[in-house]
């Protein structure tokens, strides 16, 4: 079981067994054991609406017992409690196989964070760059230089 916290400051546990599993079916129709294949996690780290609804289904019975709707779960979730709760559920799912399945996930975990780490590396990198100030400059002195040439207001343009 992994825990994490959402911005209302709720602590939620985050178990993946084959109820979970199959509450995830039902409600969303995503089944999770596509996780070995690796899409399905590409697709919930990518989107991170998806991601709050799958676990909202893993932690129904906690949210239930709590009375929180998946419209209040969802008004929680943003910033640092998305990535802890991807991180708790990416690790619940994972412990979840038999060790031969659950060692290429880790793989497959170890890889997407490094390539995250690397992306965010050469976007910041990028960001940081006098190119960039250049390329945005001249791009707003363009604009600046267009703004003369606007055709004449409708008022002063007679009407036949």
């Amino acid at each position: 079981m992994k825990t994490f916290k959402d911005n209302a400051d709720r602590t939620w546990t985050v178990t993946v067994n084959v109820d979970a599993i199959k509450r995830v079916r039902s409600l969303l129709s995503i089944d999770l054991m596509e996780a070995v294949e690796g899409k399905l996690i590409e697709r919930l780290i990518g989107d991170p609406v998806l991601l709050c609804d799958v676990i909202y289904c893993v932690c129904k019975e906690d949210a239930d017992a709590k009375g929180i709707t998946d419209e209040e779960f969802g008004r929680a979730m943003a910033g640092d409690a998305i990535e802890l709760a991807t991180t708790a559920l990416l690790e619940e799912l994972v412990d979840f196989f038999p060790q031969g399945k659950r060692q290429l996930l880790r793989k497959a975990l170890a890889k997407l964070e490094t390539l995250q780490e690397t992306m965010l590396a050469v976007v910041s990198e990028r960001l940081d760059s006098p190119e960039l100030d250049a390329q945005l400059l001249a791009e707003l002195r363009k604009l600046g230089d267009s703004s003369g040439d606007s055709p004449a207001s409708s008022e002063s343009t007679p009407v036949p």
